[in-house]
């Protein structure tokens, strides 16, 4: 089942939607509140939508599937590892801790965009990129889970561009904190939520362009680390809840242009400027645009 939030007689209502249709949540329920009551309350609720009279789905309607409280972005392709060191930290190889554990960094939840929006370019970078990502969304929280009870919290999957200036993240890379203003800018989600029944299998090809030419792609399979542990990790000595949105970090293959510039010496392709369009496609979750505001 696919759930998008889209414009809708004036305001933003959650929907199921089948190919070019859209069917209502009854009873104005948000995508949120079904991500709230669970995989199970969700697609009994998706199905007494579908019951309905559908209206058409306008692409151009679509908005921020819903609003997590919080985002938590991996980094679990070693191959990203690896070409973005070269490119933000001038540095070779994968530190060895890398392999200690699925490590992540908390993003800001209230930069988000869906999907078609422009993102505004930081005033001060002039090394703009993308990061095709695939985020989990938990339907269930809970503190120290073992993989199994975190592969049972998963709602659904959606597709992430966690947007990334690589000049201010160079620079404050340096400090030893992570990244912070290189990222907290802007990050795109959409174009809706895939329930996790629907993907059987993770084996996804996950490809990226900008203004139609090809950039990269990666199948979401060379993970290191499975969501599971991603999950579990998230929440050891800690806690996750319901509406958790988990990034897998960047895939490799050119899941990003710094990683790129990283192996070739040189910002090619060129950074993104105002105006220049991102296309991310991942098999069996769709296809996430968004632009950079002129």
């Amino acid at each position: 089942m696919r759930l998008a939030s889209l414009r809708h007689g004036g305001r933003t209502v959650g929907a199921v939607v089948e190919d070019d249709t859209a069917y209502l949540l009854p009873d104005g329920r948000s995508v949120g509140d079904l991500v709230q009551l669970g995989l199970e309350r969700a697609l009994e609720i998706g199905a007494t939508a579908r019951g309905g009279s559908g209206v058409p789905l306008d692409p151009a309607a679509l908005e921020l599937p819903y609003r997590p409280a919080s985002v938590r972005d991996f980094v679990t392709f070693e191959s990203h590892v690896e070409g973005v060191r070269r490119s933000v930290d001038n540095a070779s190889g994968v530190p060895e801790a890398w392999y200690d554990a699925p490590t992540f960094y908390f993003t800001n939840p209230h930069a988000l965009y869906g999907p078609g929006a422009a993102i505004p370019r930081p005033a001060t970078s002039r090394a703009l990129d993308f990061e095709l990502e695939v985020g989990v969304v938990l339907g269930r929280g809970g503190s120290s889970l073992s993989e199994a009870a975190a592969a049972d919290a998963v709602f659904g999957y959606t597709i992430v561009n966690d947007w990334s200036a690589r000049d201010l993240q160079s620079r404050e890379m340096q400090v030893g904190l992570g990244p912070a203003k290189g990222k907290d800018f802007a990050t795109s989600v959409g174009p809706w939520i895939v329930t996790a029944d629907e993907l059987t299998s993770l084996d996804l090809d996950c490809r990226v362009s900008v203004n139609d030419v090809h950039v990269g792609g990666d199948r979401l399979s060379h993970m290191h680390w499975t969501f599971a542990e991603m999950i579990a990790y998230a929440s050891r000595d800690s806690v996750v809840l319901p509406g958790d949105l988990l990034a897998s970090g960047t895939t490799g293959g050119g899941g990003c242009l710094a990683e790129l510039w990283g192996r070739r010496g040189e910002r090619t392709p060129p950074p993104l400027e105002p105006g220049d369009v991102v296309r991310m496609e991942v098999e069996g979750i769709g296809v996430l645009t968004g632009s950079v505001a002129e």
